[in-house]
């Protein structure tokens, strides 16, 4: 069994944990909650910044809808006339020091879904390792009203008015165990401490936003111009390629529109070579636009991407402006 295959077997299946996962989760739980301790009682340093920040992210492992929620928190937002930048860890990026992301930045520079967040948002995004010296650099721009940090609960280095947890509405926190016994970074009563919960897809609890990922037909990789309908490709047989948290969900999401899919998982982030994606035949390829990014400079005419939008009620978003409106004045570290 592969290795990828055996936890998602533990945390998900009810497979048997073995003892050396449940002696290393309990290791983990103990340098977690002392560093959390050391945030607290003031021993490390965190930063307030001059405008509120809102942080969007979860607590357990693998995609849960983290960047189209952000994406659409950010254009509400601009909607409503707030200049809002966006931080990013980069992750897949080989930057180091924090960079200020273009339209046409390249992904291996600065990640897959930063690009996405700039190309789709139009925002101010900056990438970097440490989240304070990429807010720093993105309010070099003196118009910006608000920071929203993008998969940044656990840095808690970075101060925040706002933290929105999002939940994977199918898995979601499969046996409730800390890695690696577990898929959750931080134990589930986490969750009693944030703002918002956001469930993507299933069946959202009495506290929980419900989020639908939507999707407005396909793009063309090589001219996102062009679009089609899924419904050209219902009945067919096309290579579904996916490298994000979980693959799973693309998959099931394109044979829910009649599609045969040939699934080619890979893991999040990944580096795409052309050799990566020859298959040995000329069936259409239909991709998530997260890989999308990754892949144009050395895309086919039949290859297709899946843009997806997050949709959520209307008054999630007016619940999130009464709470930044009701915040108390900036005093900054």
């Amino acid at each position: 069994m592969a290795r990828a295959d055996r936890f998602d077997g533990i945390w998900y299946g009810g497979a048997p944990i073995p003892l050396s996962l449940r002696l290393l989760a309990w290791l983990y739980a103990r340098l977690g909650a002392f560093r959390r301790s050391l945030y607290r009682r003031g021993w490390l340093e965190s930063s307030r910044l001059r405008v509120p920040v809102i942080v969007v992210g979860n607590i357990s492992v693998g995609g849960t809808g983290k960047t189209p929620l952000t994406i659409a928190m950010v254009e509400a937002l601009q909607r409503r006339g707030i200049r809002v930048g966006v931080v990013s860890r980069g992750y897949g990026g080989s930057a180091t020091a924090p960079v200020r992301v273009a339209m046409d930045s390249a992904p291996e520079l600065v990640g897959d879904e930063p690009v996405l967040i700039r190309q789709r948002t139009g925002a101010v995004v900056v990438v970097g390792r440490d989240r304070v010296e990429a807010a720093q650099l993105l309010l070099q721009d003196p118009s910006i009203q608000l920071i929203i940090a993008d998969d940044g609960l656990q840095h808690y280095r970075l101060r925040r008015d706002i933290e929105i947890c999002v939940i994977d509405g199918a898995r979601r926190f499969g046996n409730r165990r800390l890695l690696p016994a577990g898929p959750l970074r931080e134990p589930v009563s986490r969750l009693t401490k944030v703002d918002f919960k956001v469930c993507n897809g299933g069946l959202a609890q009495v506290d929980e936003v419900l989020l639908r990922l939507m999707d407005d037909g396909a793009q063309r990789v090589v001219d996102p111009q062009q679009r089609i309908g899924l419904e050209m490709l219902a009945g067919g047989r096309v290579h579904g390629v996916a490298g994000i948290g979980n693959p799973t969900r693309f998959f099931e999401s394109l044979r829910a529109r009649r599609i045969e899919v040939i699934e080619h998982a890979f893991p999040d982030h990944h580096a795409y070579t052309a050799a990566d994606l020859e298959f040995g035949d000329n069936l259409p390829l239909l991709m998530t636009e997260k890989d999308a990014v990754k892949c144009r400079g050395f895309a086919r005419d039949n290859w297709w991407c899946l843009p997806v939008r997050a949709q959520l009620p209307e008054t999630f978003f007016d619940a999130l402006v009464e709470k930044l409106h009701a915040l108390p004045t900036r005093q900054t570290d």
